[in-house]
């Protein structure tokens, strides 16, 4: 390989990148902090900041294959001296990669000048491993900070010679920054992509900056043969911190940034379909199917099986299998001691017996084909995580597989390295969202399907009796379908039987009055993925509040301690909720004959457009009351200019959560008694 014009390029994943937020070029002083740093208490435009960046800069040198970075933040509360406890996250991967962190300096200034340097060794943390890949972090703490603290800190990050990394500067972060300085020093080398191979002809990049902010290029006179630096810079000052309110979409993906990257492809539709062709051709050659995939088949299915019988045998196959991103990873000496080599394809995840989520759907994948039928994998982007950007022209994007089988002449969806994932389902993260799919021709785009509401469902029920002093005893049975379920299936994976029951009964005493005593007695098809999930309890505790001879009892216990959801009348973010969802309550609850039900809810009916529908019904017998609930969610997104009418649909509602049952109380009489 020509040292000069076929160097690789590196490709990291945005969650490497996001790591690498602002700073510096080798600095042989600190900065001088100013009587006004020193003195400040606050930032004007962020009432009760914890912290604020004074400035941050961050230099990418590739001739020297070096980032540098240099940070200088002002703490103001005591929560803001969590600041002083930084951790510097990397990857090690399995081609060969090596990122060192290195030249860590750091110093405290208090508020009256006085200096504190760092003098400790920062030591490295594991931070996740998957399949070929280790994050790691490296950690140190700043000496001695306290409110009113600058703490100052500078490191190197390094990679290997034939390795380079375009920058990608994150220039909004959750904290007020008040200047920051970025420079890129590109290579002039030809280079080879690793996302396709393919040899990078330019430089590219995508960018959303604040009013003002320009990114300049400038290029140095050439000397001799060598054709002049090119330089990238960038200056910005006031910088908000990002967003953040409840239910908006992962609004990380659109905050202030400027992403470079080399570009083999003058346009988003060529990079798509060239790199989308070659990510294609390499799962082919993963996914196969292998003689031990086939074998397998055979010994699953029946000749005589529909497609559809012999899809749900592959899949519950597949779902027994350990899924490693729910469990752990297995080392490479560990599974060289058990006789097993390095996977290559889904032979060897049969084999095993295990895989990572990525891996299983490719096995899936590769047993559909085995058995006859057209199947191919889709890679999309987590919408949990991010959104997709087309215009940015990287497959780190990219990040889960999903798989399409052709079932009797029709594409249907299933996420099968999601654990316990529904069949002919997606995890609501995969549902709703973009990327790229298999075809018989290559590759193409891919928008995958929604959910129905009516796929996703959380039934409460309490039946509860009450004695003569208000107390409550008796059953509260939870039970979830879908999305809910799939998160508490997947709960269920990590940690023992004992933290699962302890976080149900977490949610229940949160959601009921205080003070209730609350025990798991069953958690029912934890494992069967394709039924309901039954969760039962115990319930006993006082639920209302006397006032003279009068009981106010909330009428749906489920609801007798929310908030407000939009509790702001203004709101700049768009709502986003997870997904579409069915939440039915039903409460009754027998009283004592020293009681008698003076006053209910009515009952009432509230929609907001097509979208969300809510009702509310109850009724009464001389020993008893009943309350039913039902509140349906069809749509996940909604506009800012929507926002005020979705914020008074939930206000009413939340009002009518809030209203009560009232019991009258009277005095026992003594029981007549006969001659």
């Amino acid at each position: 390989m020509n040292q000069t014009s076929r160097c690789r390029l590196l490709c990291f994943s945005l969650f490497s990148a996001l790591t690498l937020f602002a700073t510096p070029l080798t600095l042989a002083q600190w900065t001088v902090p100013t009587a006004e740093e020193l003195s400040m208490t606050s930032q004007s435009e962020v009432p009760g900041a914890p912290a604020v960046y004074l400035f941050r800069e961050e230099t990418t040198e590739d001739k020297l294959h070096m980032f540098s970075t240099y940070v200088r933040l002002k703490v103001l509360t005591e929560r803001g001296k969590e600041y002083a406890n930084v951790e510097l996250n990397y990857t090690h991967d399995s081609e060969g990669s090596s990122i060192v962190i290195d030249n860590i300096e750091g110093r405290t200034i208090h508020p009256d000048g006085s200096i504190i340097p760092f003098t400790g060794k920062p030591y490295d943390k594991l931070v996740q491993k998957t399949q070929g890949v280790r994050v790691m972090s490296k950690v140190f703490t700043l000496p001695d900070v306290e409110v009113g603290s600058i703490i100052e800190y500078r490191y190197k990050l390094r990679l290997d010679d034939n390795w380079f990394m375009a920058p990608q500067w994150f220039i909004q972060s959750s904290l007020y920054t008040r200047k920051a300085h970025y420079t890129w020093r590109p290579t002039d080398q030809q280079l080879i992509s690793d996302e396709d191979g393919a040899p990078s002809t330019s430089i590219s990049w995508t960018k959303i900056l604040p009013a003002g902010a320009q990114l300049k290029q400038t290029q140095l006179p050439a000397t001799g043969l060598s054709n002049g630096q090119y330089i990238f810079d960038l200056d910005v000052h006031d910088v908000p911190p990002a967003p953040e309110e409840d239910y908006m979409p992962p609004i990380s993906s659109f905050t202030y940034r400027v992403l470079f990257y080399y570009a083999a492809y003058r346009s988003p539709d060529d990079f798509w379909k060239n790199a989308g062709k070659h990510w294609a051709k390499l799962q082919d050659k993963f996914i196969g199917p292998g003689p031990a995939v086939a074998a397998a088949v055979r010994d699953l299915v029946l000749p005589t099986d529909s497609q559809d019988q012999k899809l749900r045998k592959i899949y519950a196959a597949v779902m027994r299998l350990e899924n490693t991103n729910y469990t752990r990873e297995h080392s490479a000496a560990e599974e060289k001691s058990q006789g097993l080599k390095e996977v290559r394809n889904t032979d060897d995840i049969w084999t095993r017996k295990r895989g990572n989520n990525d891996q299983i759907t490719a096995l899936f994948v590769a047993m559909a084909r085995a058995a006859g039928m057209k199947a191919y994998l889709g890679v999309v982007t987590n919408r949990d995580h991010s959104l997709f950007y087309r215009a940015y022209l990287s497959m780190s994007q990219l990040n889960d597989d999903i798989a399409i089988v052709n079932v009797d002449g029709k594409d249907e969806f299933f996420d099968p390295g999601s654990r316990y994932c529904p069949y002919q389902h997606l995890d609501w993260k995969h549902s709703q969202t973009t990327g790229l799919r298999q075809g018989d021709g290559g590759s193409g785009s891919l928008e995958t399907p929604s959910e129905p509401y009516t796929y996703s469902k959380i039934l409460r029920v309490a039946d509860l009796t009450m004695d003569e002093h208000g107390e409550v005893s008796g059953i509260v049975k939870m039970t979830y379908v879908g999305s809910p379920a799939l998160y508490w299936r997947q709960r269920s994976l990590i940690g023992d039987d004992e933290s699962l029951k302890r976080e149900l009964r977490t949610l229940v005493e949160s959601l009921m009055p205080a003070g209730a005593d609350v025990k798991v007695t069953s958690i029912d098809k934890l494992e069967d993925y394709d039924q309901p999930l039954f969760v039962n309890f115990q319930f006993k505790g006082a639920i209302g509040s006397a006032t003279g001879k009068r009981l106010l009892v909330p009428a749906d216990l489920f609801e007798a301690n929310t908030k407000p959801t939009f509790p702001h009348e203004k709101r700049d973010i768009p709502v986003y909720f997870s997904y579409g969802l069915m939440n039915q309550d039903a409460v009754r609850i027998k009283f004592p004959p020293n009681f008698t039900v003076e006053s209910l809810p009515t009952s009432d009916k509230m929609s907001f457009q097509k979208f969300a529908v809510y009702s509310l019904n109850s009724e009464s017998t001389p020993n008893s009351f009943t309350i039913r609930r039902d509140y349906f969610l069809g749509e996940i997104y909604y506009k800012t200019e929507e926002y005020p009418e979705l914020r008074g649909f939930y206000s009413k509602m939340e009002n009518k959560d809030q209203e009560t049952v009232v019991l009258t109380t009277a005095a026992n009489k003594p029981t007549p008694t006969g001659n």
